[in-house]
């Protein structure tokens, strides 16, 4: 089967998949200009945390190639303004600004060298990051299959897949490993309320892979739960603070709730750059809120009276007692996940 690409770097132009018209419309958009790619980030046309480390680093390479030939002041000027643009789009997802300071990192060691060096540079380096990515990936598909069980049933939320990675994902790379490994799994995905990423992204790229999935609304995980032998809950992050406390889309601390009340494993499934070991715990997680229109308006059908007070988090923190295991592309990591953690940093 092709495998889905979220992002790739074509020559001088960005390529990436608007998520937004999944699953009736597969439209691409490729553009060399920063401006655009940036909105594509801040409008979830390209999104999910190890994807958009990848655009952050793509993003650099299209907001400075126009001035290659430009003075290394001008140059310099150049990559910071990029870099401002691209961390003003979304506060939560730890792997975009991750990969703003890697690129920054490569200016910095290189900063001697002339305007046209220091492109190809930082171009190389976004390349290899996205390598890096896919690598990751199936790393993390490899490491957390080991915990899926013959006939598995699992319950997982939002998107992780290739739409949200540079590679075959994060959680769904566990899921469509095990699937390749004969492992008999089927799947309930969450819709994952507002925007609907589950039912649009995860169930569209599922059915792709040929694995039995079912769709629930994401108040139905209790009772599939109460009703079904489900063996594990996986999910992705966006944000994992030193301790294992652990940002994810909204509606994930309630999955892990549940979890923990029908004595499911919950996992997350995330690389290392998605740790923020800066923070201790995750009260310390900036928590992006999203527009109110996205709930009253969705899809731009009307679903509530005009003017009612909206609370949009796009997502919220699962405490780290919640947690099972953090599956990363260097092996599983376990409570006490303070010392795990620390131990692969």
């Amino acid at each position: 089967m092709h495998r889905i690409k979220s992002i790739e770097w074509l020559g001088n132009t960005v390529r990436l998949i608007d998520q937004t018209k999944l699953p009736t419309e597969e439209l691409y958009i490729e553009t060399d200009s920063l401006d655009v790619l940036a909105d594509a980030i801040i409008k979830l046309k390209v999104r999910g945390a190890p994807a958009l480390g990848v655009a952050a680093a793509y993003g650099i390479v299209l907001g400075t190639q126009k001035n290659i030939s430009s003075s290394k002041e001008k140059f310099f000027q150049s990559f910071e303004n990029s870099a401002a643009l691209i961390a003003r789009t979304r506060p939560t997802a730890k792997n975009l600004f991750w990969a703003l300071e890697r690129m920054r990192t490569v200016l910095r060691q290189n900063k001697d060298n002339d305007t046209a060096t220091l492109f190809e540079k930082l171009k190389h380096e976004a390349l290899a990051l996205h390598v890096e990515d896919e690598v990751m990936c199936l790393a993390i598909g490899n490491h957390g299959a080991e915990l899926v069980p013959m006939n598995a049933t699992i319950i997982t939320h939002c998107n992780t897949g290739a739409l949200a990675t540079g590679g075959i994902g994060t959680a769904q790379a566990v899921i469509t490993t095990a699937h390749e490994q004969k492992k008999n799994i089927r799947v309930f995905a969450d819709e994952t309320r507002p925007l609907l990423q589950g039912a649009r992204l995860t169930v569209w790229e599922l059915q792709k892979a040929g694995v039995d999935v079912t769709l629930i609304c994401d108040n139905t995980a209790a009772f599939v739960m109460q009703k079904n032998k489900i063996d594990l809950v996986i999910v992705g992050a966006d944000r994992i603070a030193a301790n294992g406390d652990t940002a994810n889309k909204i509606g994930t601390y309630n999955l892990a709730v549940i979890a923990q009340k029908h004595g499911v494993p919950f996992y997350i499934a995330a690389p290392t750059s998605t740790i923020d070991s800066s923070l201790q715990n995750g009260k310390e997680i900036p928590i992006e809120e999203r527009s109110a229109d996205e709930v009253v308006n969705g899809f731009g059908k009307q679903t509530a009276p005009s003017g009612v007070k909206v609370f949009s988090p796009a997502f919220d923190v699962t405490p780290n007692e919640f947690i099972s295991a953090i599956i990363t592309e260097k092996g599983i990591l376990r409570p006490p996940f303070v010392h795990s953690i620390a131990s692969i940093l």
